[in-house]
C-alpha cells in the first residue's frame, strides 16, 4: 500500500519504521502511537530525502524534545565554526537542529548538515528567500517563496516554519492594538514589511493549498509560525498573538486534510502566570497540535543570563504541555551564540524539558534520577558524573577543589552526609576529628 506522510500511513492503519523506532524509544505501545500520528497529537517530521535521520515524535505523551538553532549570518560567514556547533549539539543528543541561514552559502551549509545529522532539521525559508534568490525583498514574488519551500523539501528538511497566519486579520489586530515591541520575529518582520510594500496577502497563506502539496509529496512537516509572538512582557496575549493563533488554528486543520503533519510553534516573552494558560488555548485552538516554544523568556532584563529566563519559562511550558522547547543562549539578543554559549543553552534546555517530563509522568523520565541518586547514597563519583546532562561539567567542578578525605566533596568533607549514614547502617564507628 502506497502512502506520502507518515500521517498518510497512520491513517490507513499502517505502522511505519519510524513509527517503530518512536514507539520503541519512547516506551510507548507502537498502536497508540500510531493513532496520535493520525490524529495530528504526535508529529514524526521524517522528510524522505534525510537518509541519515533518527526518527523523532513530538507530542501528546512523549518526552519533551529540544532543538538548537544555528546558521550562518551576514556577519559572521564562518562556515567551520557553525559546523562546529552542529557537532557539538549532536553530542549534546540534540533532537533537532534548525539552521537559521541568511547570508552566504546556505546551500551547502544545509547539504552537509542534513546528509551528516540524525537529528531533524528544520528551517525558516523565508530567511533563506533573498540569498537564495538573490533578489531584493521587493522585487520577490509570491511564487518565487514556494519556489524556496519547493528547495528546502528537496534537499531533506524534516520541517519548515512559515509564518502563514500573518494574513490581513493578524495584520488589522496588530495595528488596532500597538505594542511595545511591535514584530520581533525576524520571518514575521520580513513578511509584513513585504505585504506592506507590495499590498498583497501573505504568500504562505494565500497559496497555502500549493505550499502543502510541497510538503506531502516530500513528507515534511509544517511549523506554523508565531510572527506575532510577544518581543516583552508586555505584549503577551495580547489581541495579534491570538488573532494570529485562531488563523494557526484554521491551517492545522487544513494541512491535516492533505495528510500533512503540523507543529505550531508559541511565544515568546511571558510572565510566569499566563503560560498555563497560553499551552492550553494553544492546545484547544489548534486541535491538540505539537507545540513548539521558544522559551518562553519570564523576565525582559537579564541579557547575558537568557538561557535562564528561558529554561524557567520552558519548564513551565512544557509542564503545562508544551510539546518542544527551542533552546535559548546567553548570547540572546545580544550576539551569535558562541560554542561555549550553545553548550549553556542547550544545557538549560535539557534540563526544562527532563523536569517537565518528571512532573508530566513520562514514561520512565524519573528512572535516571534515581539511579543519580542511587550513585550518591553509594558515593560512586563515576556513576554521578555519567548520569549528568554534562558529565564533563559535573567532574570538572568535583576536581577543581579535591576533598582531603576519600569519597567525598570539599564541601562538607568528613562530615559527608552521606557517608555518616552509610557507615552507622553498615555497624561501624564514625570519627570526625
Amino acid at each position: 500500500m502506497q502512502y506520502k506522510t507518515q500521517m498518510q500511513a497512520a491513517r490507513l492503519g499502517i505502522l511505519t519504521e519510524p513509527m517503530l523506532k518512536v514507539a520503541q524509544n519512547e516506551n510507548v505501545d507502537p498502536e497508540w502511537l500510531r493513532e496520535k500520528v493520525a490524529c495530528g497529537e504526535i508529529a514524526i517530521p521524517a522528510n524522505v530525502h534525510h537518509t541519515s535521520l533518527a526518527p523523532q515524535g513530538v507530542g501528546t505523551g512523549l518526552r519533551t524534545k529540544i532543538n538548537v538553532n544555528l546558521g550562518i549570518s551576514g556577519d559572521s560567514r564562518d562556515y567551520e565554526r557553525e559546523m562546529g556547533k552542529v557537532k557539538l549539539a549532536l553530542e549534546m543528543g540534540t533532537n533537532a537542529i534548525m539552521d537559521l541561514s541568511n547570508c552566504g552559502k546556505t546551500r551547502e551549509f544545509r547539504r552537509e548538515l542534513i546528509a551528516m545529522s540524525p537529528a531533524m532539521i528544520g528551517t525558516v525559508p523565508m530567511y533563506d528567500a533573498v540569498g537564495y534568490l538573490e533578489k531584493d525583498l521587493l522585487d520577490i514574488t509570491a511564487q518565487d517563496f514556494l519556489r524556496v519551500v519547493e528547495a528546502h523539501a528537496l534537499e531533506g528538511v524534516d520541517f519548515v516554519t512559515l509564518h502563514a497566519g500573518l494574513n490581513r486579520r493578524t495584520v488589522e489586530a496588530f495595528r488596532r492594538e500597538p505594542r511595545l515591541t511591535n514584530i520581533v520575529s525576524r520571518g514575521g518582520s520580513l513578511l509584513f514589511a513585504w505585504m506592506e510594500m507590495t499590498g498583497n496577502e501573505n504568500p504562505f497563506f494565500e497559496y497555502y493549498d500549493e505550499v502543502l502539496e510541497i510538503l506531502r509529496a516530500h513528507d515534511v512537516t509544517v511549523s506554523l509560525g508565531d510572527a506575532m509572538r510577544p518581543g516583552s512582557g508586555r505584549d503577551s496575549t495580547d489581541a495579534g498573538q491570538v488573532q494570529e493563533l485562531i488563523e494557526l488554528g484554521h491551517l492545522t486543520k487544513r494541512a491535516w486534510a492533505r495528510d500533512v503533519q503540523v507543529m505550531i510553534e508559541g511565544p515568546g516573552h511571558m510572565a510566569l502566570n499566563e503560560i498555563a494558560a497560553n499551552v492550553l488555548l494553544e492546545k484547544r485552538l489548534c486541535h491538540n497540535a505539537p507545540f513548539y516554544v521558544l522559551g518562553p523568556l519570564v523576565t525582559d532584563i537579564a541579557p547575558g543570563y537568557d538561557h535562564i529566563t528561558a529554561a524557567i519559562g520552558g519548564a513551565m511550558a512544557a509542564m503545562s504541555g508544551a510539546d518542544f522547547l527551542c533552546y535559548v543562549t546567553p548570547a540572546e539578543h545580544l550576539r551569535l551564540p558562541d560554542l561555549d554559549d550553545v553548550r549553556e543553552g542547550i544545557v538549560a534546555t535539557k534540563i526544562a524539558a527532563h523536569a517537565a517530563d518528571i512532573a508530566k509522568g513520562v514514561a520512565r523520565a524519573r528512572e535516571v534520577d534515581d539511579k543519580m541518586s542511587d550513585a550518591r547514597r553509594r558515593i560512586d563519583w563515576e556513576a554521578m558524573y555519567a548520569l549528568s546532562i554534562d558529565p564533563a561539567r559535573a567532574k570538572e567542578y568535583h576536581d577543581s577543589l579535591p576533598p582531603s578525605e576519600q569519597h567525598t566533596c570539599s564541601m562538607c568533607g568528613k562530615m559527608c552526609a552521606m557517608k555518616t549514614v552509610n557507615q552507622i547502617l553498615a555497624g561501624e564507628k564514625v570519627q570526625i576529628a
